[in-house]
């Protein structure tokens, strides 16, 4: 399924992720996660290092749903499409795969996935990993994208999307890997596309509460 480009407003620093009227949200078992004695990490790998990803059991629904994809293997071969300093870069559209960077931002899996936006627990911050979503009018409810989404890289965070768009994970290691991908050259500053690809493969890591705290410094929820 095709959709109409995800793309940034400079004046309001807006993600809006546009896709045909007939997509249902996404029906997904949280159940495999949820009961899970052991917590479940994401190692996001690219030619510029590999992040330690967490994703929050606050947001259900979003978990299970990247977690699904990255089970499938959704995401491996996909690219960082679109990256802007200051901001944030982004990923996820499996359009990127293939040979047409035209289309890079106007892919997804054909779903969407409700929102699950908590401001008072989850906000923009540097390494905040967001949904896409489609923007403005035809979309109320705030319903993210079903495999678009960003990471944040800027220092002071994206205060401005709080309560836009929900954040479902956090880099909790190697943040500095989206800063330098971040800095690579741009064709131009209207798609923000990078001029070499930035393909990236994932894959799962289980650790314990007490392993995550031990080698990430992380307290999970």
């Amino acid at each position: 399924m095709k959709f109409k480009g995800l793309f940034f407003i400079a004046t309001l620093s807006v993600l809006i992720f546009s896709c045909k009227d007939d997509e249902e949200p996404a029906k997904v078992d949280t159940t495999p996660w949820e009961n899970a004695e052991n917590d479940t990490l994401v190692e996001l790998t690219t030619d510029f290092g590999t992040m330690i990803l967490y994703m929050y059991k606050g947001t259900p629904l979003h978990r299970a749903n990247f977690h699904k994809l990255v089970e499938e293997g959704f995401y491996n071969g996909t690219e960082f499409h679109r990256i802007i300093p200051n901001f944030m870069i982004q990923g996820g559209d499996p359009l990127s795969k293939d040979d047409d960077r035209s289309n890079d931002g106007t892919g997804g899996p054909g779903y969407t996935v409700p929102a699950e936006i908590n401001t008072d627990l989850y906000k923009h911050d540097l390494g905040a990993v967001a949904a896409a979503r489609i923007g403005g009018a035809s979309n109320p409810e705030k319903a993210s994208s079903g495999s678009q989404f960003y990471i944040v890289v800027s220092e002071a965070g994206t205060v401005n999307l709080n309560g836009e768009y929900t954040v479902f994970g956090k880099v909790i290691q190697s943040a500095d890997v989206a800063q330098t991908i971040v800095t690579q050259p741009r064709i131009d500053t209207q798609t923000n596309r990078p001029k070499d690809r930035i393909a990236m493969q994932m894959k799962f890591i289980i650790k314990t509460p007490e392993e995550i705290k031990a080698d990430y410094g992380f307290e999970v929820e």
